[in-house]
């Protein structure tokens, strides 16, 4: 019966890739269908909620991994917040797609990510975790090609999606904000509260086109990332 309900999951996936039905990730009530340490991730105030404090920090970054299977072509919208003790603004947070799970009993991923922060330069970056590093800065229309390096790919900046500024001036700080990720192809694009953050063509051969998807607690200072309303469909390739 474990073989055949992964099996399923992955049908229904494939059959909703089709169909480009919208397909819920949370049930605001509980982590039914996601798995990571139950000491760092639980469900408050209706919300996926990721913490660490002063007395237990974290020595590595820590991710929580949704269990319907991997996505490839595909949209998901969701609503994050990020506090910190103090208002610690280099806490660090993102949500990772079309990734691998390096290690299954600690729970370390690495592949995209959308990154988010309790600072004013980072949230809607592209962000390879454990891989290329930053892929994209906010503002920046981009082509990611091959240099002959493995790791070390050649960006190019080819236009802008706005003004880095601008695109802060829009974000919360310590509230709810609304994060759209489109991946289609090595096509991928990053948005908040409406504002275009990064616009990504990845040619490379080490872009990804499947992953898992997983939320992340960033090593570091104390802090709290919340998740709601998360929402994926699934694109025709």
């Amino acid at each position: 019966m474990s073989k055949i309900i992964p099996s399923l999951i992955l049908s229904f996936l494939t059959l909703n890739a089709v169909a480009g039905d919208p397909v819920p990730l949370f049930n605001g009530k509980d982590l039914t269908g996601w798995e990571g340490n139950p000491a760092l991730w639980s469900v408050k105030d209706g919300a996926i909620t990721g913490q660490s404090t002063a007395a237990a920090p974290l020595s590595g970054n820590a991710f929580l991994v949704w269990k319907g299977g991997e996505v490839s072509d595909f949209e998901l919208k969701l609503q994050f917040r990020i506090t910190t003790d103090g208002g610690n603004g280099s806490a660090n947070s993102g949500v990772q797609y079309r990734s691998k799970v390096l290690d299954k009993e600690k729970f370390v991923v690495g592949g995209y990510q959308a990154d988010f922060e309790a600072g004013k330069t980072y949230s809607g970056i592209l962000y390879e975790e454990r891989g290329r590093g930053i892929l994209a800065q906010r503002g920046q229309k981009v082509t990611v090609k091959d240099s002959g390096d493995p790791g070390k790919p050649k960006i190019e900046v080819t236009g802008e999606t706005g003004k880095s500024e601008e695109i802060q001036a829009a974000i919360k700080q310590g509230d709810w904000n609304e994060y759209v990720i489109k991946a289609k192809g090595g096509h991928l694009q990053h948005i908040i509260n409406g504002k275009l953050t990064v616009d990504v063509t990845d040619e490379t051969k080490e872009g990804a086109k499947s992953g898992v998807l997983a939320l992340q607690l960033h090593a570091g200072p104390p802090m709290t990332v919340q998740f709601k309303d998360m929402v994926l469909t699934p694109l025709k390739p």
